[in-house]
């Protein structure tokens, strides 16, 4: 759990350096580039939509070659394959961090090799290391976590507070204590609190990306490969995406 937290406050930070540094556009999730594609398309602003074509397909692409490398490594019982998976990530990271300059669409000054090309690069590099995260880890337990978008995070929270209610109203009401539902109880209140805190590492990875890229501008990405390095430690010690392959396919 403390992994995905940390892997999750560094997606906040990548996504608004990304924002910040790279033509407004988000890396971490889908769902801010298509709205953005949707806005270029009727604005006819071709730069802005090759840009949010880039970030979608370099995701997908991502998202699939993560799947891939760790259902092939759990085939073959492979163990520690996260740790190929994130350092992967984490060297794409670097490479951002190492080499890119800040543009906007308004800017001449653009990132990487100083040309058009260098900042579809740029986009690419972020949204591909973002998919590669998403793959890697997205199960906890009976969760399904996403640790580089929150939007379901806070969807599941709602609904798991909906029933944590309707549980205590019907454990006040019963005459005699159901220990099964009371322990049914207490179980979906600490996922409703590790989903809760998901949201709230993402924002805080969000204000600590904004914060330091304006002292450290993309150089402030090397946190976010820190943070991926004890995430790799870890799977050393604890594989983590093969113990999410089991347990997903258990369900």
């Amino acid at each position: 759990m403390i992994v995905a937290l940390l892997l999750t406050f560094g997606s906040g930070l990548v996504d608004i350096v990304g924002y910040v540094g790279i033509f407004q556009l988000f890396t971490a999730h889908l769902t801010g580039a298509t709205v953005q594609l949707g806005q270029a398309l009727a604005d006819r602003s071709w730069t802005d939509v090759r840009a949010a074509v880039v970030i979608i397909t370099a995701f997908v692409s991502g998202s699939i070659f993560g799947r891939a490398v760790i259902e092939a490594a759990s085939r073959k019982k492979i163990l520690r394959i996260a740790s190929v998976t994130l350092a992967i990530e984490a060297a794409m990271l670097a490479i951002v961090a190492a080499t890119a300059q800040p543009t906007t669409p308004q800017s001449q000054a653009l990132p990487l090799n100083g040309a058009l090309n260098g900042v579809y690069w740029g986009l690419a590099i972020l949204a591909c290391a973002m998919g590669i995260q998403t793959a890697t880890l997205t199960g906890i337990g009976p969760l399904t976590v996403h640790t580089t978008f929150v939007t379901g995070m806070v969807n599941k929270t709602t609904q798991l507070m909906s029933h944590i209610a309707f549980r205590t109203y019907d454990l006040l009401r019963s005459k005699s204590p159901d220990i099964g539902a009371r322990r049914a109880r207490n179980e979906q209140i600490k996922q409703a609190l590790f989903l809760s805190a998901i949201w709230c590492f993402y924002v805080g990875g969000a204000a600590f990306g904004a914060w330091s890229y304006r002292f450290w501008g993309f150089r402030s990405l090397f946190v976010a490969v820190g943070l991926l390095a004890v995430g790799i430690a870890t799977d050393l010690f604890w594989p983590l995406a093969i113990k999410e392959e089991k347990e997903q396919s258990e369900r």
